[in-house]
């Protein structure tokens, strides 16, 4: 069972809320929206269908070289927390990187998630927004999933960051887009954000 759900923010930030019921929420953040990524992005989707628990999947609002993004992000993480006990991130890409910052964001704020996780995560998207230094301020385990032959996001920076604190890192024989994957991916990261 799923639901649609309009974020509450300045930006138009709509998402499909899936097994709404339970205690527990994932927001699951979609890859670079000028490439295509949006809440049906066949990973998200993946993750979502293993996951025990609700999942917020949304598109972002307009186009905002990744600020009004990580806006969107946090907004979506602040719906859920109002609804939800325990909340945790996810993203794929350009996703993993803005749900990493925005865990460190809300660490620093006080209202960490539960845990995060990023799947091929870009290291940096612009000054400001970078998932490698945002490792070191997040407080709640985090996890990196990603491909071995990827060559699109150096996933490999982020990666050295969770090993040197302690996170859990997965590494796939895959590309980027992990394909023919797709299920394998999802039961992954559902094992890392239920951990």
């Amino acid at each position: 069972m799923s639901e649609s759900v309009v974020v509450p923010s300045d930006r138009d930030v709509r998402g499909t809320l899936d097994s709404p019921e339970g205690d527990r929420c994932v927001v699951a953040c979609p890859p670079h929206p000028q490439m295509g990524g949006n809440r049906s992005d066949p990973r998200l989707r993946a993750v979502s269908d293993a996951l025990e628990s609700a999942c917020l999947r949304f598109d972002y609002g307009p186009w905002d070289e990744g600020r009004g993004e990580l806006a969107d992000v946090r907004g979506a993480y602040a719906w859920a927390g109002g609804r939800y006990d325990r909340v945790s991130l996810f993203g794929y890409s350009f996703g993993g990187c803005l749900a990493l910052v925005a865990a460190a964001r809300e660490s620093a704020a006080g209202t960490p998630p539960e845990r995060v996780v990023a799947l091929s995560p870009a290291a940096r998207l612009s000054e400001g927004i970078d998932a490698v230094a945002a490792v070191d301020e997040i407080d709640c385990p985090v996890g990196i999933v990603y491909g071995e032959r990827d060559t699109t996001v150096d996933a490999e920076a982020v990666a050295a960051r969770v090993r040197a604190r302690g996170g859990r890192v997965e590494v796939m024989s895959a590309d980027h887009h992990f394909v023919g994957q797709t299920p394998k991916v999802g039961e992954l990261v559902a094992e890392l954000l239920s951990i």
